[in-house]
């Protein structure tokens, strides 16, 4: 009994340690939530040639590269790399991540434009897809960039851990169940070929789970076409318009006051916008006036839950595409893998998609001055090179190898690498400003100053 009494210390008792533990959970919990303050303020380090624009050059060129192939943007890589070597503060890294996002997709977009769908006659761009995502996509985008002024850093880095830790397993996943039915399609094909004495030529994989490897026979659809014959203009005129919507939309709201009456009704109306052409999208779906063509026969049997669950599954890439300066492509390209859409597809239509809601997260953050002009400019050049060049040696690798599952590894890798670097860069952050005693707690909109 000595022993313990000599543990708690001379006249301490339990219920004094309790109170004192009750006390410090107390208090971390009131550091944490206390909704009172509001403690950004901005970091924008001067332009200047150095070692810092060249590394971090070299970073984002890369990343836009890896990004790009992957349908995901490369936000998860921009972020630090903006935070810890270019100097810029957290906040101010996603709106430049986004920037860079936009010019990376925006590159990629183009090149895919010429290019048709591996194993069907249509684009590689599956516009239908994409109409039944993008709209719901924006709308989570302008959720998301409001979260991003009021969530704590503390509580965005746990968000980011846990979803891109499951995102990036689940893709590995799918990259190995592709790699190996790769595997069995090119000893077939290899087989055939001895057979007949000619060369092994690749084949996509079939665009359906019940297609036969002989159907992939076929012989090989034109790969590249004029990019007018690529663009379906009914599908491409409704996406702009609900760009142009939420643009109209943005820009009149920035005429008035913060969490005014006019404030709240301009953002209510962004709902409509997107509810009505995803509405459209997907009841022509259940209908079966349109198909997802890009996935074969199974494109044609929809139920009502998985239209509903596959546009709420948009709204939380854009929340989190918004939040986290990083493109929806993070949710948006395991999805559809899952749907089983082809990966070059996935990727290409990931990224169509992207290059709406990125640029609308821009033009919303160049609204709350979040960023420097020229060092937005100056990496969106580097952006954009580095995915044209990322898409065409990788397109090259896959013609050779004979494998798209190096698409879904890109993706996976890719996603680990942000959830490694972003989690790590919080963490460390999270704890500085504990032990500094800094206010950690959710930041005030309408307190908000641009």
């Amino acid at each position: 009994m000595e022993y313990f009494m000599g543990l708690r210390g001379p006249g301490r008792n339990y219920t004094e340690i309790g109170d004192l533990n009750l006390n410090y959970v107390s208090n971390l919990v009131t550091l944490l939530f206390q909704t009172n303050g509001n403690s950004y303020e901005h970091v924008w380090p001067d332009m200047e040639l150095g070692w810092r624009i060249v590394l971090g050059s070299l970073i984002g060129f890369f990343g836009a590269a890896f990004g790009s192939v992957g349908g995901v943007g490369g936000g998860g890589i921009y972020v630090p790399m903006l935070t810890l070597i270019i100097g810029f503060d957290a906040k101010s890294s996603t709106a430049i991540s986004k920037c860079m996002i936009m010019g990376a997709a925006a590159s990629t977009v183009y090149y895919n434009l010429k290019l048709r769908h591996p194993t069907l006659d249509m684009p590689i761009i599956d516009y239908d897809l994409a109409l039944l995502i993008q709209p719901m996509l924006m709308l989570g985008i302008s959720i998301g960039v409001i979260f991003n002024v009021i969530f704590p850093d503390w509580l965005v880095t746990v968000l980011l851990i846990v979803l891109f830790v499951g995102t990036s397993t689940k893709a590995f996943l799918k990259g190995v169940e592709t790699w190996k039915k790769e595997t069995i399609l090119l000893k077939e094909a290899a087989k055939q070929a001895e057979s007949k004495g000619d060369d092994v030529e690749y084949r996509a994989l079939p665009s359906e789970p019940g297609e036969s490897a002989s159907n992939n026979a076929k012989e090989q659809l034109d790969p590249e076409v004029p990019i007018l014959e690529n663009v379906y203009w009914k599908e491409f005129g409704l996406l702009m318009f609900v760009w142009l919507a939420f643009l109209v939309l943005q820009v009149t709201k920035n005429y008035t006051s913060t969490c005014s009456t006019w404030y709240w009704v301009l953002n209510l109306l962004q709902i409509p916008v997107s509810l009505g052409v995803s509405g459209y999208e997907a009841v022509s779906l259940y209908q079966g006036r349109r198909i997802i063509s890009s996935k074969g026969a199974e494109g044609t049997n929809w139920k009502v839950h998985q239209l509903v669950l596959y546009c709420m599954m948009g709204v939380v890439a854009g929340i989190v595409g918004g939040l986290l300066g990083l493109g929806g492509g993070f949710i948006m390209g395991p999805l559809f893998l899952e749907l089983g859409i082809p990966p070059q597809v996935s990727s290409a239509t990931a990224t169509f998609a992207m290059t709406f809601s990125s640029s609308m997260s821009v033009v919303e953050y160049y609204l709350l001055k979040r960023f420097p002009i020229p060092y937005a400019v100056y990496f969106i050049a580097v952006a954009t090179v580095a995915a044209w060049a990322g898409q065409h040696v990788v397109r090259k690798l896959i013609q050779y190898m004979g494998r798209a599952s190096l698409i879904i590894f890109i993706l996976a890798f890719t996603i680990f690498v942000s959830a490694i670097s972003l989690g790590g860069v919080g963490i460390s952050n999270m704890v500085v400003k504990i032990q500094n005693h800094e206010y950690m707690g959710f930041d005030d909109l309408c307190k908000y100053d641009v």
